[in-house]
């Protein structure tokens, strides 16, 4: 286990890996993206029919790379730079190599469909250094001024195993945990139905926290508080605590907060190569065709404003004053977007799904790098035989700090912080220096004999999710009582359901999933779109290997009254 409080229950039968099946919408991606028979075609008289695809990030390049495979023309535009929450950035001055990720920098491998991906284009991934993975030499665990070093769960007080049990039993008497991990491991639709359904409508209107506090396992609030501040793997889990419980079912579920792998070299790599990949199985476009090839290089630029036009055309205005026209298009962006940065026709969604957009809650979140000159935190104390300087979670203004190398030898990264909500808004005001003097003063109250200082190398690198204005936010994160937005939002996908002059813009990315904040959502979510595009153009997938919109009906997410 990964955990500082380990993922509930060890399975009995752990020979089936789990993966993103479910639980809202049980369909096998990684299977369908595997299939020799392809994810479908077009007829050949809509082969080199242009499709738009607003935004660059993982979802809007995914889907660009499928249409183009099926003979489409994808025509990309990004405001700012392709990959999205896929942000790799270097220091300047340094080493190229050495880099920082602003944005998504950890995997589980129940990520899948995200997987073919990463294998398709010759990506590398290892262990990510979470607390007390087995990737990480060591974890100190500082809460009110009192440190614990701690290699494995066994080395920390009690007082953590006890709020480890309480999760453990939180989760099985009020979650049906093992049952449905069992019932995801192996696929089996009626049961994770079944449980689902009947969990949905009993949980949706209960937070994080009100969940943890009906259960008898943590009546102590001094449980309730150790597990907020240090949480289960990646670290504390307070800042959902007022999110949906169904939200933090699904990770637990899915496995989604454990066995963590980042991306050799950097996660933006994943949609850089898919867009300048010359796929060997291509329809329609010659041999050596890339999306890179068919946009001349760069996508274009920031879409201003969107309409609907006669013939229930999508009308699209770029930043440059140019004005295209498709009979298709889709959207990967936020959804707040649409309500603020592009100008948009109240036509182009049904009134219901412009209330589930203007009710996405975002999840702030904040990080701040600095490169050193290697990893120093390595050196042995010769007294204790601990290293210098651990993977830390604390209740200091830091809360994560990640220690990131490449080798004993070699310049390395720290993450000296990693925040959500409340605590990146602290940051918001500060310069990337104030950041870091405010960061190290923290550390160095943990670490009294350590000098970090005078290992950095370079300048901090920084970012503020919130305040980037091309996302305004980290990710979406339902409020208790958001699942019926939800579903509105991912079954968008499925437009025979919607009004004739509603169809044609098709809505895909992190905001539209189930699992917000993985990048395995904005995968699912971009086939989805692709799927609907295909149908709309009279296209179709093989018998032998159904897509996400020809099995809906038996799989469907359920549907709770509006009444």
């Amino acid at each position: 286990m990964t955990s500082t409080v380990p993922n509930a229950v060890q399975h009995t039968d752990a020979t089936e890996p789990i993966t993103m099946f479910g639980p809202d919408f049980p369909y096998a991606y990684d299977d369908f993206l595997a299939h020799p028979a392809g994810i479908g075609q077009i007829p050949a008289t809509e082969h080199g029919t242009e499709v738009a695809v607003i935004g660059g990030g993982l979802s809007g390049i995914v889907a660009a790379y499928e249409l183009m495979k099926m003979g489409l023309r994808p025509v990309v535009y990004e405001a700012d730079r392709i990959g999205g929450r896929l942000r790799t950035v270097g220091f300047d001055g340094c080493d190229p190599q050495l880099t920082a990720e602003m944005g998504a920098m950890r995997f589980p491998p129940s990520s899948t469909a995200l997987q073919h991906y990463i294998d398709l284009v010759g990506l590398e991934t290892k262990p990510f250094p979470n607390p007390l993975s087995p990737a990480t030499p060591s974890t100190v665990v500082d809460l009110k001024g009192e440190s614990h070093y701690a290699r494995t769960i066994d080395d920390l007080p009690q007082v953590y195993r006890d709020v480890m049990d309480a999760w453990n039993r939180c989760l099985e008497e009020g979650a049906d945990f093992s049952d449905m991990n069992r019932a995801m491991r192996e696929r089996d639709v009626p049961r994770i139905r079944e449980i689902w359904s009947k969990l949905v409508q009993k949980l949706d209107n209960q937070t994080f926290y009100g969940f943890l506090c009906d259960s008898e396992a943590f009546k102590s609030f001094r449980h309730r508080e150790i597990f907020g501040q240090v949480g289960f793997g990646t670290g504390g889990w307070d800042t959902d605590f007022p999110n949906s419980i169904l939200e933090i079912l699904r990770v637990v579920y899915t496995e989604a907060d454990d066995h963590h792998r980042g991306i050799v070299g950097g996660s933006q790599q994943l949609p850089l190569r898919l867009w300048d990949r010359e796929p060997q199985k291509i329809v329609h476009w010659p041999l050596g065709t890339s999306l890179s090839s068919l946009h001349d290089g760069e996508p274009r630029p920031a879409v201003t404003r969107l309409n609907r036009t006669a013939g229930n055309r999508i009308t699209v205005t770029d930043a440059t004053g140019d004005i295209r026209t498709y009979p298709a298009a889709i959207f990967t962006g936020q959804s707040w977007l649409l309500l603020s940065k592009i100008d948009c026709d109240d036509a182009l969604f049904p009134i219901d799904h412009w209330t589930a957009m203007e009710r996405t809650h975002y999840m702030e979140s904040s990080k701040l790098f600095v490169p050193v000159d290697r990893p120093f935190w390595l050196d042995k104390d010769g007294t204790t035989g601990r290293e210098a300087m651990s993977m830390t979670l604390t209740d200091r203004m830091t809360r994560g700090t990640y220690l990131l190398d490449d080798g004993p030898d070699r310049p390395a990264v720290i993450c000296l912080s990693y925040t959500w909500c409340d605590d990146s808004l602290k940051w918001l005001p500060l310069s990337p220096n104030e950041r870091m003097d405010v960061m190290l003063k923290s550390l160095g109250e943990i670490y009294p004999d350590v000098d970090i200082r005078k290992h950095i190398i370079g300048n901090p690198v920084t970012v503020s999710w919130e305040n980037e204005p091309w996302f305004m936010g980290a990710f979406k994160a339902n409020l208790p009582g958001h699942y019926r937005y939800q579903r509105r939002l991912f079954t968008h996908f499925m437009q025979d359901r919607l009004p004739a002059d509603r169809r044609g813009l098709f809505l895909a990315g992190d905001d539209i999933s189930w699992t917000a904040g993985w990048a395995e959502g904005a995968v699912q979510t971009a086939l989805n779109a692709v799927w609907g595009v295909m149908t709309r153009f009279g296209g179709a997938t093989d018998a032998t290997n159904p897509g996400p919109g020809d099995v809906f009906d038996d799989i469907a997410p359920v549907e709770l009254p509006e009444d």
